[in-house]
């Protein structure tokens, strides 16, 4: 699949759930302006009431929201239309969250901000071509902390559990986990 003009107007259907308001204006009239029948919801709440009523052929879903977690709604949309193609967006990124939500059903992870083009890029992409390797790999900083990140989530969020694991003194890690991510 890599053009939406091909599709019907029931396939172009895309729910678009951010918190973010201006973000979520911005994305809405560009994927508009693509051809897709854009809904917008800016809760886990309006997102699931979109998707139980008339689940779309795609969205595009944040991953932290104010009133819970955008994966339910990736969740219930596999559910509702296992065929339908859903990318998660976050400015909090961390391999173990990508994980998961490739594992409840979306065929994308993209950092924020994405642009429109690069959402379309991965909503339309064809799943049997495997992508080109990345031209900038992570480094080995950031591979770091995304394995400490990973830990962290798997131990619940609890820093002491997550030291004790990683042989690293708390302090240390509470003091990683304070700072940004490396590039």
């Amino acid at each position: 699949m890599t053009d939406l003009s091909e599709l019907a107007d029931h396939e172009k259907t895309l729910l678009l759930l951010d918190d973010d308001k201006p973000f979520l204006t911005r994305l809405e009239r560009a994927m508009e302006k693509r051809g897709f029948i854009v809904t917008v919801a800016d809760s886990v709440a309006a997102g699931l009431a979109a998707v139980k009523s008339d689940p779309p052929a795609f969205a595009v879903v944040d991953l932290r929201l104010e009133d819970g977690n955008g994966l339910e709604v990736v969740s219930t949309l596999h559910e509702k239309r296992p065929e339908a193609r859903a990318v998660v967006l976050t400015g909090y990124g961390n391999i173990a969250t990508a994980v998961t939500a490739v594992k409840l059903g979306a065929v994308d992870y993209l950092a924020k901000p994405a642009d429109a083009d690069d959402v379309v890029k991965a909503l339309l992409a064809d799943a049997e071509i495997k992508p080109e390797p990345p031209e900038n790999p992570m480094s080995a900083d950031r591979v770091r902390w995304e394995h400490i990140q990973r830990v962290y989530e798997l131990c619940d969020r609890n820093v002491s559990e997550t030291a004790r694991r990683l042989n690293m003194h708390r302090r240390t890690l509470q003091r990683i986990l304070a700072k940004r991510a490396p590039r």
